[in-house]
């Protein structure tokens, strides 16, 4: 089956984070086909792997990793491989991914004359909290070898095929659910005397967690809910939101600054605020050699090169940067895919092609150090 094959599949039928059963049965079949050895890995993802026949072989290895669950999205795209499936799409280029995983798993099994071992992490779960990673790596699966890298990639949009993003140290933000909810005593409107007003105390409380803002930390309330009326202060509100910084530091100093604002709002207002802080994904941290090492070998071949600025969107890839030597980087697609995580997403798969030949290389580069 061809790379693009591979993907159109997977575009047809895609599947939510932890639900991915039917992905990771054609995975498996596809995989058995071309003889790569291979097992089941965090539930419903697949772990593959090719062991180098070079004479100096060792236990030195490389992780390449690709997400495939898809997101909760209607597909509007009206091309033959669209979603089979309504109200699910691979709106975000899981697919992508995954098809160049399998293209790089074909060369190398095909070539296998290299050095260590190649692993091939199909991996599920990474829109929705634990995030698949943290599965994966409970399991301990990569204890056996030495891991010189474990790389990934993302398509991107706003870069034209043929072109490759990276960022050196830090990369990508560590995230946060927040939940709060505020504790009063409700009653008439117009007798406040007589009420301790959580809807007043949680807008101050937001108005400081927003102060909170910066350039390296990023806090956002999506959810407010008063369930009152125009003369009616109901006793709770609730709020949610997410919180994204890039230092784990500075991650806990926001923590305990979001607890000192609600204890201050309690103290004011006479409520009781509740927290819940949601540990999501670690921050993405690439690797300083590593970017040396790929940036090199893309203006070696060719490849546009651009240096990518911080971003404050999370992947769930920063739990392998905690313990691995990690590598995330940017795959082009073209300005004509459209934004990710809506129904119209539509990468140029010319990027399969490009993604391969650049992986594959990669993957030999660093086996060979």
């Amino acid at each position: 089956m061809k790379p693009v094959e591979f993907r159109r599949h997977l575009h047809s039928h895609p599947e939510l984070s932890f639900e991915e059963h039917h992905t990771a049965e054609f995975i498996d079949r596809e995989l058995a086909k071309l003889g790569i050895p291979h097992r089941m890995i965090a539930g419903t993802g697949v772990l593959a792997w090719i062991r180098g026949q070079a004479k100096h072989s060792d236990s030195r290895a490389v992780v390449l990793r690709s997400e495939i669950d898809a997101l909760p999205i209607r597909e509007q795209n009206t091309f033959e491989w669209k979603s089979q499936n309504e109200g699910v799409m691979h709106a975000c280029g899981h697919d992508i991914h995954a098809g160049v995983l399998y293209g790089v798993l074909q060369k190398l099994q095909e070539n296998p004359s290299f050095r260590g071992t190649v692993l091939g992490l199909f991996q599920p779960g990474e829109e929705c909290n634990p995030g698949g990673a943290s599965l994966v790596l409970k399991e301990n699966p990569f204890e056996e070898y030495d891991i010189r890298a474990v790389i990934g990639e993302h398509v991107e949009g706003q870069l034209e095929v043929g072109t490759l993003g990276f960022r050196s140290g830090k990369y990508m933000a560590a995230s946060d659910e927040l939940r709060f909810t505020f504790h009063g005593v409700g009653g008439h409107g117009a007798m406040r005397h007589l009420i301790k007003d959580p809807v007043a105390a949680s807008a101050e409380f937001l108005t400081r967690l927003l102060s909170l803002n910066s350039e390296e930390c990023v806090v956002s309330v999506g959810k407010v809910e008063a369930k009152g009326a125009t003369n009616v202060i109901p006793d709770k509100v609730y709020m949610e939101g997410t919180l994204r910084t890039f230092d784990e530091r500075e991650r806990k100093i926001i923590h305990s600054r979001i607890a000192n604002i609600a204890a201050e709002t309690d103290s004011r207002f006479g409520i009781r605020t509740e927290i819940d802080i949601n540990h999501g994904y670690p921050s993405v941290v690439n690797d300083e050699v590593l970017v040396k090492i790929a940036v090199a070998q893309a203006k070696a071949e060719g490849r546009t090169v651009e240096m990518l600025p911080l971003r404050t969107t999370a992947e769930d890839f920063g739990f392998y940067c905690t313990r691995y030597p990690s590598l995330f980087y940017r795959l082009g697609v073209g300005t004509a895919a459209g934004r990710p995580h809506t129904g119209t997403f539509s990468p140029d798969e010319g990027a399969i092609d490009v993604g391969i030949d650049f992986m594959y290389k990669l993957t030999l580069n660093i086996l060979e150090r």
